[in-house]
């Protein structure tokens, strides 16, 4: 008896739903209005909640021609919300959804310089039907998740970015902006992609993305032919995710793990890196390609004469974070320095079984390796001494 005195109610609440709907431009909740389990109500208006609205088990969705919006003094928390609105669905208020998202037509949309008002996927909450045609332009955040797929883009394509954390964001924030870094419309701040760590040559200036979360964790980026990597690099290989530092306020490495593609559709991981140090995440190019980068082998002879005295490794300027490591022709280490800068001039800095370290070492053939860490690059060469 109970619960067919709830289905009646639940039946007498969706008609008045629509005839509320028909009669004014917007539906108001002020007061303790619940949707059932099993109920389907559809919106064809506005919904305006100034009230708790966080207590539901049906599905609402909103649908039309026309276009939509959500707001009010209070967030609404629906259960499952589907979008089949060709014009979307405009949230001037965060939204939340705790079971499941049906993404049909037309988009979930936040204003993208209010980074306050977003569409929030809560309690493990799923999304199915993202495409071109329908998704969160704006920010989506998620809550409890380690590895997310953000169904995020603009008002013509899905641009999705992967995270993928150390462990699990007791919220994460994504959006993507099809805006030039140098004049983005939705920030006030510019990223100025002339503003690059020494090894960058170029950063993308067609699109980026914004990722908030404080925990450690790699991104996948996805680009196509509107991306224009070909103005970057002719060679995939040489892409590496980048970011725009906050604190250093310049466009920095964040690695490069996997790359596949060519300039027209391709996707790339980043190393490990917390988003919350970043204001915008996109792609960038190497300065030096390793396939074009040769370190040469080396002749040195330290007398004092002003030429050959110390080592000079040029290619080292592209990465201050470096690590260089010299042996003899017995393989025995004579030589170690990090963030090297030419202190080599033929001594030893190690010890070990060097005979008479003042003096030097003695005159023939050494062998060096040398790593550059910001560019993921390890070089070996011979060093000809004399004396």
């Amino acid at each position: 008896m109970k619960s067919l005195l709830l289905k009646n109610i639940t039946y007498i609440f969706v008609f008045l739903v629509g005839f509320i709907a028909n009669a004014q431009s917007a539906l108001h909740h002020a007061g303790t209005m619940q949707i059932h389990a099993g109920a389907n109500v559809g919106f064809h208006t506005n919904f305006i909640n100034t009230a708790p609205f966080d207590q539901n088990l049906g599905l609402v969705g909103f649908y039309g021609a026309n276009f939509l919006n959500i707001q009010g003094s209070v967030s609404p928390v629906f259960y499952d919300f589907e979008v089949s609105a060709n014009n979307g669905v405009a949230l001037n208020v965060p939204t939340s959804v705790s079971n499941s998202v049906n993404f049909i037509t037309g988009d979930v949309i936040t204003p993208k310089s209010v980074q306050d008002i977003y569409v929030a996927l809560v309690n493990d909450a799923i999304y199915v039907g993202e495409s071109d045609f329908s998704k969160v332009d704006g920010y989506a955040l998620v809550t409890n998740q380690q590895t997310y797929s953000f169904p995020v883009g603009d008002e013509a394509q899905l641009r999705p970015l992967i995270m993928n954390s150390n462990s699990i964001n007791l919220t994460a924030k994504c959006a993507y902006f099809f805006e030039d870094p140098n004049s983005p419309f939705s920030f006030s701040e510019i990223f100025d992609t002339t503003e690059t760590a020494r090894q960058l040559d170029a950063v993308n200036e067609k699109e980026f993305w914004r990722l908030e979360s404080s925990v450690p964790t790699t991104v996948t980026l996805s680009w196509n032919l509107r991306s224009d990597i070909g103005a970057l690099t002719e060679e995939t290989e040489n892409l590496l995710v980048v970011g725009w530092g906050k604190i250093n306020k310049e466009w920095e490495i964040l690695g490069n793990t996997f790359v596949s593609g060519d300039v027209s559709n391709g996707m790339i991981s980043s190393d490990s890196f917390i988003p919350d140090a970043y204001e915008a995440i996109t792609i960038g190019s190497l300065l030096v390609p390793q396939d074009r980068m040769v370190i040469d082998n080396f002749y040195m002879s330290p007398n004092g004469d002003g030429t050959n005295d110390v080592l000079v490794i040029d290619e080292l300027s592209l990465s201050p974070n470096n690590d260089l490591k010299i042996y003899d022709r017995n393989g025995l280490l004579v030589f170690q320095k990090e963030n090297y800068t030419n202190e080599f001039a033929g001594v030893s800095n190690v010890d070990n079984l060097v005979i008479d370290r003042n003096k030097g070492l003695p005159a023939g053939i050494y062998f060096y390796v040398v790593n550059l860490f910001d560019l993921g690059f390890e070089f070996q060469g011979f060093l000809y001494l004399a004396r």
